[in-house]
C-alpha cells in the first residue's frame, strides 16, 4: 500500500475509534485527522534505515545540538522582540531541544480567511532570515482553530493556514525540504472557547522547530506533539 492508502485508512481507523456518546467527540476527531494529515513540503526520509535524504543540510551531533539550538533561540528572541512586547507571538522552549514560536492568527489571517496579511509578512520575514541561518533544523507549520464552525471546516482552514505560512516561508529562502504542515482544527486549544477573548487566543499558528540529529534524522520530521494546554 503505497503512503496516500496508508494515510487514509489509519485516517478512517483514528476517526471511527472516536464513539459517537463520547462527550469529548469533536476533540478527538479532530486530533485523530490532524494526526495523519500532515503534508510534506519536500523532504524524504528513507523508512528502513531513518536517514534523512532530502536536502544536503547535514546534522548535529553531540552537545553541539543544544548549543546550536540556544544560539537560534536567543536570536528569535532578540529579532522579535518588539511582536512578543505586542503579545502578537510568543516563544518557548519544548522538550527535545525543539522551539516554538507561536503566532496569533487574527494577526496574520482575516476572519475565515488563509490569505498572509501583509502586516503580518514582515514578521515572517524575521522569522524566515533565523531559520535560514539555521538549516540544521526541521521546521513544522501547525495551524489551529477555534471552535466555532464545523469540524470539518475548522481542519481544513488551519490546514490551508499552516500551509500558506510554510509557502510564505519558503518564498523568503527556508528549504521547502526542511518543512512539514499540519491542521489541528479545534483539537488543541490553548484557552476557553467559552469567551471572546479564549477564542482569539486559540486561532493560531504553531511553528516548531526541531534539531536534525545524526543517526535520528527521522525524528526530526516526526509529528509535534500535543500543543494545547
Amino acid at each position: 500500500m503505497n503512503r496516500i492508502g496508508i494515510v487514509t485508512v489509519l485516517s478512517g481507523a483514528l476517526i471511527l475509534s472516536a464513539c459517537a456518546d463520547d462527550p469529548n467527540r469533536r476533540t478527538k476527531i479532530g486530533a485523530a485527522v490532524g494526526a495523519v494529515t500532515g503534508a510534506v513540503i519536500g523532504h524524504q526520509v528513507n523508512d528502513e534505515e531513518g536517514k534523512y535524504v532530502g536536502a544536503a543540510v547535514g546534522a548535529l551531533a553531540g552537545a553541539g545540538v543544544g548549543r546550536y539550538m540556544d544560539k537560534q533561540h536567543a536570536e528569535l528572541q532578540e529579532r522579535l522582540a518588539a511582536e512578543q512586547a505586542r503579545e502578537e507571538l510568543y516563544i518557548t522552549r519544548m522538550g527535545g531541544n525543539a522551539l516554538r514560536v507561536g503566532v496569533a492568527s487574527d494577526y496574520s489571517f482575516a476572519v475565515d480567511s488563509a490569505e498572509l496579511s501583509f502586516e503580518a509578512q514582515s514578521t515572517f520575514d524575521k522569522i524566515a532570515n533565523v531559520f535560514k541561518d539555521y538549516e540544521k533544523t526541521a521546521v513544522h507549520v501547525v495551524g489551529h482553530t477555534d471552535s466555532t464552525g464545523s469540524d470539518e471546516y475548522n481542519q481544513k482552514l488551519s490546514e490551508k493556514r499552516a500551509s500558506a505560512v510554510a509557502k510564505y516561508l519558503s518564498s523568503q529562502g527556508v528549504s521547502s525540504s526542511r518543512m512539514v504542515t499540519w491542521g489541528r482544527g479545534e483539537s488543541e486549544p490553548i484557552a476557553s472557547n467559552d469567551t471572546k477573548a479564549g477564542r482569539a487566543r486559540n486561532r493560531r499558528v504553531d511553528i516548531v522547530v526541531k534539531p536534525i540529529v545524526e543517526g535520528q534524522e527521522k525524528q526530526a520530521f516526526e509529528a509535534p506533539p500535543y500543543l494545547g494546554s
